[in-house]
């Protein structure tokens, strides 16, 4: 039998998760602490931003908690979800973006979310979304078999088709289409998620909550100690335009939250600190920059690679 969605039960695990994962990532930066600012949303609802700069090994981190709440939806979401018209909703995550400082470590998103729309008289309409990709600068196969096993692992008590399913799903959706180029590697991502009931959906969106420093910290202990110079840096702030690019035109998490009053200072927060941009920037063939499109872009099967 399906049950009706807890709302609070919900709130109350996003808001742990936030503590969390903030507590680990300033124990691993080991200098800086993140800073709190609440605000207030007019029409409904608010939220904390955290945000860590200036660290030993991360240059930015930001890990948000947010919940919303509106009589309507805006247009942009009825358009493709007409039952949503003339409805309440609420909306509530935590979403988080890391840049680390270090070339050798790469940037990383991860972000879940629960939505619910309600209307007198009706069952309500809900589901869960979410999941988390990482984004290399020099990639290492190692890093990458890492990252996709830890995620299959833990999709793997939901089901076999479960890994794949939202693997594709990452690698289909982080891929910026004007440039026909992956923005990184991938990982999960999975939206509309509300079947076959409440509690299996939540226990799933937790596992992903829970699974992201399992996936992250690891890649980022290996690589921390690597040295790096200028050339490494600047493909670095290169390459992190494609990330810009990508959340200002692509993202439907950064046009919801926009398109719904959401406050802009947090929505950005998952812009890097420092990023440049090279016309018609082509890496030096054979070079450890030429190495990430050819051998990291495209889509693979890294599981299937390392057997």
């Amino acid at each position: 039998m399906n049950q009706l969605p807890d709302i609070n039960q919900v709130k109350a695990f996003l808001l742990s998760l936030q503590d969390q994962i903030c507590q680990k990532l300033s124990a691993v930066d080991g200098r800086a602490q993140f800073k709190q600012d609440q605000w207030v949303r007019e029409e409904g609802g608010g939220g904390q931003s955290r945000v860590l700069t200036g660290g030993a090994i991360f240059e930015q981190a930001g890990v948000n908690f947010s919940h919303v709440s509106g009589a309507t939806l805006p247009a942009s979401a009825t358009a493709h979800r007409p039952e949503l018209a003339g409805r309440s909703f609420q909306a509530m995550g935590v979403s988080l973006v890391i840049h680390p400082l270090s070339p050798y470590i790469p940037t990383s998103h991860a972000n879940v979310r629960f939505f619910i729309a309600e209307k007198p008289g009706e069952a309500p309409v809900w589901w869960f979304g979410g999941g988390f990709d990482l984004t290399p600068y020099y990639g290492f196969e190692e890093d990458a078999r890492h990252w996709h096993q830890t995620a299959a692992d833990l999709c793997q008590p939901f089901g076999d088709d479960v890994y794949p399913k939202y693997k594709k799903w990452c690698d289909d959706y982080f891929f910026i289409k004007h440039r026909n180029e992956a923005r990184g590697i991938g990982g999960l991502f999975f939206d509309d998620l509300n079947s076959p009931d409440f509690a299996h959906c939540f226990a799933f969106m937790q596992a992903v909550a829970n699974g992201f420093t399992d996936a992250y910290l690891p890649i980022v202990e290996r690589r921390k100690t690597l040295t790096w110079g200028e050339r490494e840096r600047e493909f670095q702030l290169y390459r992190r335009g494609r990330y810009v690019e990508f959340n200002l035109v692509w993202d439907r998490g950064t046009l919801f939250g926009l398109q719904t009053g959401g406050r802009t200072e947090s929505i950005l927060m998952s812009m890097p600190p420092l990023v440049r941009w090279e016309y018609g920037f082509e890496p030096d063939e054979n070079s450890p920059e030429a190495a990430l499109y050819r051998d990291f872009l495209p889509v693979r099967d890294w599981l299937a690679e390392s057997e």
